[in-house]
């Protein structure tokens, strides 16, 4: 499975924790109904009845499904620490930026006569603040993958093949058939 960039910010941000998350099913359903202060909310949100949820906080349930044991953790984690995924963000954004690793298949196109046939290329590269700050607003404000894969794309033009307007100024850079992508702040 490829990963998606929008999974690769999440992971990123969780480096910043500064706690493990919860691992046993009863401390994660009893973290989630804290924090939606209810068991009716929890049991919405993971698609389980109220009384699930009750038996998963009283102990007498352990060990949830498959489906049900990642929904559980994919909500916690959504969840885990908001201060301290905020300020991480916030860092990434106003000083620290991220760095991009990727290996994806990249074309461009340019002023007649220099363009170039896409190939896969695998890059590591550093953008700026400015990018950074874009990618996590806009993953905050619920946008596709390929809104995310089309910023990077402009940050990763900027950056690495227009090298800060220093050549290839006309140069729009395409960000396609994704293998893999990681994400650190």
């Amino acid at each position: 499975m490829v990963d998606r960039l929008g999974d690769g910010l999440d992971r990123a941000v969780e480096q910043a924790f500064t706690r493990p998350v919860p691992k046993s099913a009863q401390a994660q359903m009893r973290y989630l109904v804290r924090q939606l202060k209810g068991t009716k909310a929890t049991a919405l949100e993971l698609e389980i009845s109220q009384r699930t949820v009750e038996r998963y906080v009283a102990g007498r349930l352990k060990r949830p499904r498959k489906d049900l044991a990642a929904r559980l953790e994919r909500a916690v984690r959504r969840r885990w620490q908001p201060q301290v995924r905020a300020r991480a963000k916030k860092r990434a954004a106003a000083t620290d930026g991220i760095v991009v690793s990727t290996r994806a298949r990249f074309g461009y196109t340019a002023a007649p006569g220099t363009t170039e046939d896409a190939r896969v290329r695998h890059i590591t590269q550093a953008l700026s603040p400015r990018w950074a700050g874009q990618l996590f607003a806009a993953r905050d404000q619920g946008a596709t993958e390929q809104q995310l894969l089309d910023i990077a794309a402009q940050g990763l033009g900027e950056h690495y093949f227009r090298d800060h307007g220093r050549r290839a100024h006309d140069l729009q850079v395409e960000f396609t058939d994704v293998e893999e992508i990681e994400i650190d702040l």
